[in-house]
């Protein structure tokens, strides 16, 4: 089932006339999927990249042919294809744009180049109903870049980053929900697409989908 995350903030986005849409909830900022605009450092995944990756191809294939495959929002691929991210750094400020310090270029210039693999699929306990990727980033001398990142800008260092993909716009009945089951399992761990990544961009959005995102500001890891 959907959960209320993800009918507040993702599915007025994409069937606005679903009955199970929530419009709005006291003590949010999300109105029809809607809030004021956030900035956060984000790790951009090339679309051209992802979408020539044999394993992507069939990972996709697959998705359209089980029987909740209906069910997936694709037109939103062509949407939202050149702002593919994983959130590093969320919500770093809101309506002004952050402002990286030429202290916090200086140490993030001097990580270099990084390598991650995109590995998927995954489905989480929160906004049940959007399919992501998963960023494995680089260990370099014991640390996890990702990590050195958060920590260079003060933020909470975490180990999930994920890359949002793919959404549903209805429910899943058990026979659904039961072919994700095992596509998920079989998809878990397998490698999507290795990168070598030497920005990351500061994209400020009014939605979770980005669908209006533009990219403030490309702060160098070189």
């Amino acid at each position: 089932m959907l959960d209320e995350a993800y009918r507040l903030a993702h599915l007025p986005l994409m069937a606005p006339d679903h009955p199970d849409v929530i419009q709005s909830r006291a003590g949010t900022i999300y109105r029809s999927g809607r809030h004021e605009r956030i900035f956060s450092l984000v790790l951009p995944v090339p679309p051209d990249a992802l979408e020539e990756s044999a394993a992507y191809q069939e990972l996709e294939r697959e998705l359209r042919h089980l029987p909740f495959g209906h069910k997936i929002a694709w037109d939103l691929l062509a949407k939202r294809r050149e702002r593919l991210h994983a959130t590093i750094c969320g919500s770093l400020s809101k309506d002004v744009p952050y402002r990286v310090s030429d202290d916090e270029r200086a140490a993030l210039s001097e990580l270099g180049r990084m390598r991650v693999e995109v590995r998927g699929l995954f489905s989480g306990n929160i906004n049940v109903g959007r399919l992501y990727l998963r960023i494995y980033p680089e260990c370099r001398n014991g640390m996890n870049l990702l990590r050195r990142i958060q920590r260079t800008l003060g933020r909470p260092e975490t180990d999930l980053y994920l890359v949002g993909l793919f959404n549903f716009v209805d429910h899943l009945d058990p026979v659904e929900a039961g072919a994700l089951r095992d596509l998920i399992e079989r998809w878990w761990d397998r490698p999507i697409l290795t990168l070598d990544v030497a920005a990351l961009w500061l994209l400020g959005a009014t939605d979770d989908l980005v669908l209006d995102a533009g990219v403030e500001d490309v702060i160098s890891l070189e």
